[in-house]
């Protein structure tokens, strides 16, 4: 289970960004794991398009930050854990993937006082998607 980070935040992020913001959000995040070499090993766990990869974390994040349920319409339970479970993710991705979305909302959140707990959110969720020892 993760563990809930400020739930009177992040469950109404959605009414405070807006999906248009949050679509930004997943898009700039995407846009530097692709472009970026320090992001090279968690981008090679991924697609070679990132077309749907940008739409599960849209629409998780939407259901997630409070807005419908996109992405339970569309793939059913997000079962994190399990979907993430087939790809080796240990420190080094997480930390990968955490300075992309930490990038991301550094350049598009304004608000300190939502962009904070979001990093919250993310690295706690992060955390629990590493799979393999350290080292």
């Amino acid at each position: 289970m993760i563990q809930e980070v400020p739930l009177n935040i992040i469950g109404t992020l959605y009414q405070k960004l807006g999906e248009s913001t949050i679509r930004q959000l997943v898009d700039r995040f995407y846009d530097i794991m692709d472009s970026d070499p320090v992001a090279h090993d968690i981008r090679v766990l991924h697609p070679k398009s990132l077309d749907s990869s940008r739409d599960k974390l849209f629409s998780f994040l939407i259901g997630r930050f409070g807005g419908p349920p996109l992405y339970m319409e569309k793939y059913g339970h997000p079962m994190l854990r399990a979907r993430h479970a087939p790809f080796p993710i240990g420190d080094r991705e997480r930390d990968q993937w955490l300075m992309c979305m930490d990038r991301a909302i550094a350049e598009v959140i304004i608000d300190r006082n939502l962009a904070e707990p979001m990093q919250a959110f993310f690295k706690t969720v992060a955390d629990a998607m590493r799979n393999k020892p350290a080292g």
